[in-house]
């Protein structure tokens, strides 16, 4: 399995890339967040070579204003992954159901060239969602032995601690085949 981490504005620009294959950076969250340190990080990723993937943390209601403020700030570049972070808002809601499938399917319409995943936790894979509409992959959040979710699903991405960064791996025999898989033709 390959290794990799999630950054967002809370860790630095400069955050270790020895014996990692990937990166996932949170670009945007709703309709107006932008993550401060989104070109560093994006930047440090590239010059290491990894396969980079960037984030969006879904609100519920105006999933056209999300995505296209996703799309704004997220490099549209071949073999980047897109993500989308379905979980509990700092107001205490989250988006339905319904409203994450519409966003991964609007993102797979307007970057066709691009995988779109979804990335949720443990809980919400097995108790709020109820359509198990991943995109083209489950990232799922785990806190458990690295590459040993406790969900049935296939899954193509793990986070499965937070410290001292998000950690995670991916279901990929080498950097290689992540990077094939993320380059939609």
């Amino acid at each position: 399995m390959l290794r990799g981490v999630d950054v967002s504005a809370y860790q630095s620009s400069t955050y270790p890339t020895e014996g990692l294959s990937f990166v996932f950076v949170k670009a945007t969250e709703g309709r107006t967040y932008v993550n401060s340190k989104l070109a560093a990080q994006t930047k440090r990723a590239r010059d290491a070579g990894l396969v980079v993937g960037f984030y969006h943390f879904l609100w519920p209601g105006d999933l056209s204003a999300q995505a296209e403020h996703f799309l704004a700030k997220a490099p549209e570049r071949p073999g980047d992954i897109l993500a989308v972070d379905w979980e509990t808002t700092g107001a205490g809601t989250h988006a339905s159901n319904a409203e994450k499938d519409r966003f991964i399917r609007k993102l797979k319409k307007l970057r066709p060239r691009n995988r779109i995943v979804l990335y949720c936790n443990r809980t919400y894979w097995l108790d709020v969602d109820d359509t198990s509409y991943a995109g083209d992959g489950l990232w799922i959040a785990d806190y458990v032995t690295a590459g040993k979710p406790r969900v049935k699903a296939k899954w193509r991405f793990h986070q499965y601690t937070d410290e001292p960064l998000d950690t995670n791996v991916a279901r990929f025999a080498s950097r290689a085949a992540l990077r094939a898989w993320a380059t939609v033709d």
